[in-house]
């Protein structure tokens, strides 16, 4: 759904956020009674005498936010958001079963990291292993990624399992 939802009925939108201020907004939504969502994660950092470890934000510079269309004004004016994530038609909202994915990782006991988005058919380079500064595209078979090697002038390819671990989008 591309279109403003229109109807008070509430759901969940991403807001794009100050630098470092994802508690701060998750923290001030809560206060007005407004359901933020903001998934984190534990990191060890290191200072010269100490180390720590610390919550910090899973996705840097977004907070989740549940609401209806009515409470847009008190979402967009709470202390450290900057917007709602959406594209030229005003605010898009996510998915249920996006947000629901995240939920469940949060209260897993499964180790969770940040990692680029990447997407079947993109095109990617490989930034370790044997393959490091290979392009190709990134496909999917039975379960496991696949790198897609190409030679566009005779219509051929080879393909070579991958850990998405190893590559990055292209832009």
């Amino acid at each position: 759904m591309n279109q403003i939802d229109q109807t008070n009925t509430p759901r969940w939108y991403a807001l794009r956020t100050r630098s470092r201020h994802e508690k701060v907004v998750r923290d001030q939504l809560a206060q007005q009674g407004i359901e933020p969502l903001l998934p984190t994660v534990k990191r060890l950092n290191q200072w010269k005498d100490r180390k720590k470890e610390v919550e910090v934000p899973l996705f840097s510079g977004y907070c989740f936010v549940r609401f209806a269309m009515d409470q847009r004004l008190p979402v967009l004016k709470t202390v450290g958001v900057v917007d709602i994530v959406g594209g030229g038609n005003g605010p898009e909202p996510i998915p249920d079963e996006e947000i629901a994915a995240l939920q469940a990782l949060m209260t897993s006991v499964l180790p969770y990291d940040p990692h680029p988005y990447l997407q079947e058919g993109m095109k990617v380079e490989v930034i370790r292993g044997p393959l490091q500064g290979v392009q190709g595209i990134l496909l999917r078979k039975d379960k496991r990624h696949r790198l897609i090697l190409g030679v566009r002038l005779i219509q051929q390819a080879a393909a070579v399992e991958i850990d998405t671990a190893d590559v990055v989008a292209v832009q």
